[in-house]
């Protein structure tokens, strides 16, 4: 009994602590380098020098631009001031990992790849404001 009394709290306390860390790795804690990016008409130029216009009011939707609006967990494996690198599953749509560099608040990189509805994607965009919406 005196034995049980001792080890009792010493299992408590690691599955405290290594049962949260891992609730903690899957929590969406906001990406800092979007905090830096200027709100507004955003052109979008890819590899091939196409260009997609986007209205940008949520940056967020910049780390799963393959995706769109879907309904994404994202898990955050690099959170700098000006670089994140973000890894994202879409139920029933697919993946995708995706890094976000920030140049200035108008000016950025976006390098992202993964599967989506079942085709492979790989793409590279430079992103510029334009101005206001």
């Amino acid at each position: 009994m005196s034995l049980w009394r001792i080890v009792r709290p010493a299992i408590a306390g690691a599955l405290l602590l290594f049962g949260g860390s891992g609730a903690t790795a899957q929590r969406a804690d906001p990406v800092a380098a979007l905090r830096v990016i200027e709100r507004g008409q955003w052109q979008l130029k890819d590899a091939t020098g196409a260009v997609r216009k986007l209205c940008l009011t949520n940056p967020a939707v910049l780390l799963q631009i393959q995706h769109g609006s879907a309904q994404c967990q994202q898990f955050i494996l690099e959170n700098g001031p000006r670089a994140a690198t973000v890894r994202y599953t879409c139920s029933g749509h697919g993946h995708g990992r995706t890094t976000l560099t920030v140049e200035t608040g108008r000016l950025l990189s976006i390098d992202t790849q993964g599967v989506s509805d079942g085709s492979p994607f790989s793409d590279q965009y430079e992103g510029r404001l334009l101005g206001a919406c």
